[in-house]
């Protein structure tokens, strides 16, 4: 039933909504949320495990990628500098005469290089048929 008010000489509703209640309550479900989103755990990747080759590879082959793009193709000791088209070619070469799977590529680049320069050197292996292709990363314990 709503309240009436008496004023002079007549009887009126008062037909307003009285916010208190629910400013109160939002304000109680406010503090709800804020102390439990702390503590509903993130999203949690189930990342795939690997397992050591069976066999370690007879021959590695580097590439580095340096601050300025430039290619070096490392194997053992001997460097040899090459553009990327001429990557897969040499890589090839290098390959040459070796099991499938005996000498594998590992790709080195320096942390201020642009993925997509990373991104290229992996594509153009692909594209020539490279095997097996790794990315070389730093340990930090």
């Amino acid at each position: 039933m709503p309240a009436t008010v008496s004023r002079g000489r007549g009887r009126r509703t008062i037909s307003e909504i009285n916010m208190v209640p629910f400013i109160d309550v939002m304000l109680v479900l406010l503090i709800i949320f804020m102390v439990t989103a702390p503590l509903i755990a993130p999203s949690v990747i189930n990342l795939p495990s690997v397992g050591k080759g069976a066999k370690q590879p007879d021959q590695v082959i580097q590439i580095l990628i340096g601050k300025d793009d430039a290619l070096d193709m490392k194997i053992g000791d001997k460097t040899q500098r090459l553009r990327l088209d001429a990557l897969g070619a040499a890589v090839k070469q290098a390959q040459a005469g070796r099991a499938e799977g005996a000498s594998a590529v590992v790709i080195s680049a320096d942390r201020n290089v642009k993925y997509e320069s990373v991104v290229k050197v992996m594509d153009k292996l692909q594209r020539t048929g490279v095997q097996r292709v790794g990315l070389a990363v730093q340990i930090v314990q």
